[in-house]
């Protein structure tokens, strides 16, 4: 009986060494293709890294503003705040307003972003935002060099701005291809956040085809969770190849801090932009001469749309190249050009950056019958005429967007309508009367406003030396007169 049990244990004991020896090489093999797959990844982002950080430039901006005798939020000794990034989409921090109104006077303003070289012939993309206004531009290359810039073109619509400074046989990027970009794919933002020169953070890409957001006329943001922070605008986005595939733009932050959500222009619409920016000094773009909308599931079921597709025309301009070409108001935009259409941002920055003069082929459903136009594409003139997006109102100092899922969101306007403020001119009537940016407009004239083209036609029929205009900010409403001759 005891051997009996004896050999019981020692079988057991061997049982138990022999499954030992069996999981413990497993485990610590996985351990060490786990630990080498990092080292693969880090290796991937040391050779990025050194292959596009010598072309990556730091941007320091000048220019001469006049404070008009009102509130500033500009620190004399710079700071962070003094990035014009930062103040165009977190506003001023807490705290950091001068409470003295100042008399007008002029000063130095400074900021800073970033930029990189595209050729070797010392051709820079950046952003408008950070050089557009600038009367003196200086960049400063990786290796310490400095130059001054000379501004070739800027496009406030796409925010893209090109710079030249005088050198040749220097470091530039490879332009790629955001097209290809999927979900889920690795980015690397390089840039200079802060001041703090050639940093780089890793991230994915989020989403493609972001718009609505409010930043630009033109939008079809790559979205991405690489850390963008202020001083970043202008840097590339870039792939694990070190070929750019997005400009960084801007960040989404309640906090006034990075949250994970950052914006990236695509580099194939940049593509297109920096070419008439060297060439011409400006972008030409396309008009179309249409005001449209997105096609919604109720809309698809009155048009006799089996799926939600196609862009809907509310309204076509007289004169205009649409008109010309015999399109009218309630047609449906199914394709250009034989490619299916979806979303009105894509189809507004696909006819933008068509080359006026240019024919272009769209199948149109008309009472439920499908129908062929070629349309003639003209030459853009003033903003904002392919949609009904976002306008500017001198008048008063307004601009304003139509609401969309993402801004109602962002904003907290779910479930109402209205148009949203996304600009208040320093010094402006709507200022003055307390308008404040991200407030909604809900009724002009004691009349309901659904939309930026309704809210320029109430505005303009108004006869009356003020304006009454109904605003929700946050969860409260109230009343403000515009006095429109003020004394």
């Amino acid at each position: 009986m005891y051997w009996h049990k004896r050999l019981v244990t020692m079988a057991m004991a061997l049982l138990i060494a022999v499954g030992v020896s069996g999981v413990v090489p497993a485990a610590s093999s996985a351990q060490e293709r786990g630990l080498e797959s990092l080292k693969q990844t880090g290796q991937a982002f040391r050779n990025v890294a050194k292959k596009v950080s010598p072309a990556v430039v730091f941007i320091k901006v000048e220019k001469e503003v006049s404070s008009q005798g009102t509130t500033e939020f500009y620190s004399p000794f710079g700071s962070p705040f003094d990035d014009e990034f930062f103040r165009r989409f977190f506003g001023a921090p807490p705290g950091f307003e001068n409470p003295h109104r100042q008399q007008p006077q002029k000063r130095r303003q400074a900021g800073q972003g970033s930029g990189f070289l595209i050729t070797p012939d010392g051709y820079i993309i950046t952003n408008n935002h950070v050089v557009g206004d600038a009367d003196l531009v200086s960049v400063q290359m990786n290796d310490g060099r400095e130059y001054e810039a000379e501004i070739v073109g800027t496009d406030p619509g796409s925010d893209l701005a090109v710079i030249k400074i005088d050198e040749s046989d220097l470091p530039f990027l490879k332009l790629g291809s955001s097209e290809k970009l999927e979900v889920g794919d690795w980015v690397l933002a390089v840039g200079n956040p802060f001041g703090l020169s050639h940093t780089l953070t890793a991230g994915v890409v989020s989403a493609k085809g972001r718009s609505g957001i409010g930043l630009n006329d033109y939008e079809d943001f790559i979205q991405t969770d690489a850390a963008i922070n202020p001083g970043n605008s202008g840097g590339p986005l870039v792939n694990l190849d070190g070929e750019v595939v997005g400009i960084n733009t801007a960040i989404f932050s309640r906090s006034g801090g990075y949250m994970g959500i950052g914006f990236a222009i695509p580099v194939d619409m940049a593509k297109n932009i920096k070419s008439q920016l060297i060439e011409h000094g400006e972008v030409k773009r396309g008009r179309l001469g249409v005001y449209i909308q997105d096609m919604t599931p109720d809309l698809a079921e009155s048009f006799g749309l089996d799926e939600v597709e196609g862009i809907l025309v509310t309204q076509v301009i007289e004169d205009s190249p649409a008109e010309d070409a015999g399109l009218k108001q309630g047609d449906v935009i199914l394709q250009i050009d034989g490619d299916k259409l979806d979303k009105v941002a894509s189809f507004r920055n696909r006819i933008a950056l068509t080359a006026p003069g240019t024919k272009v082929s769209l199948l149109i459903l008309r009472d439920g019958k499908e129908m062929t136009f070629k349309v003639k594409i003209g030459k853009q003139t003033e903003r904002d005429n392919t949609t009904s997006g976002s306008r500017d109102i001198p008048e008063i100092g307004l601009t304003l967007q139509d609401l969309t899922p993402e801004l109602e969101k962002r904003f907290g306007y779910e479930n109402e309508e209205g148009v949203l403020v996304t600009g208040v001119d320093r010094g402006s009537l709507a200022e003055r009367a307390g308008i404040r940016q991200g407030s909604l407009i809900l009724e002009i004239g004691r009349k309901k406003v659904t939309s930026v083209q309704q809210a320029k036609t109430l505005l303009k029929e108004n006869k009356r030396d003020s304006i009454l205009l109904l605003v929700k900010e946050g969860d409260g409403l109230r009343y403000i007169a515009i006095k429109t001759n003020p004394k």
